[in-house]
């Protein structure tokens, strides 16, 4: 079964500041061109220390509630042992135990099994990076 797995990486712009990127329509995307019709796995992973994938709902306020929240409990300030960077960096290194750099979704018919508001997305604090990469891997 030469077609049974596949993967992508996609390159994602971030910006300089904090961000809740939606990944959905690459999601999407990527399972049009490679599971048209096929049922399996989606999983969604970031390969780096400083972020995280979470599912969501976006447009409504969620991804910067998400955000404050997570100013709450990962202060941007000098209390982190890991100092390298912006200031309150070492936070941004903690943020994948929280939300973590994967998640795996249901693919059924070739299309992804979200909930009516959830979205699949990146979550970002470290502002030193602008861009991010994301491995989509289909499975089925």
């Amino acid at each position: 079964m030469p077609d049974a797995f596949t993967t992508r990486i996609v390159n994602v712009p971030t910006g300089t500041d904090e961000a809740v990127t939606d990944l959905t329509h690459l999601c999407e995307q990527f399972l049009r061109e490679t599971a048209p019709g096929r049922d399996g796995l989606l999983h969604v992973f970031v390969p780096h220390a400083t972020a995280g994938v979470a599912v969501i709902e976006t447009g409504a306020g969620s991804d910067d509630d998400l955000l404050a929240a997570l100013h709450t409990l990962l202060p941007a300030d000098d209390r982190w042992q890991h100092r390298h960077g912006s200031p309150g960096h070492g936070r941004d290194h903690v943020l994948p135990a929280l939300v973590p750099p994967h998640a795996t979704l249901p693919v059924i018919a070739g299309r992804l099994e979200l909930g009516t508001w959830q979205s699949v997305c990146l979550v970002d604090t470290n502002v030193d990076n602008p861009e991010r990469e994301v491995r989509l891997s289909f499975l089925g």
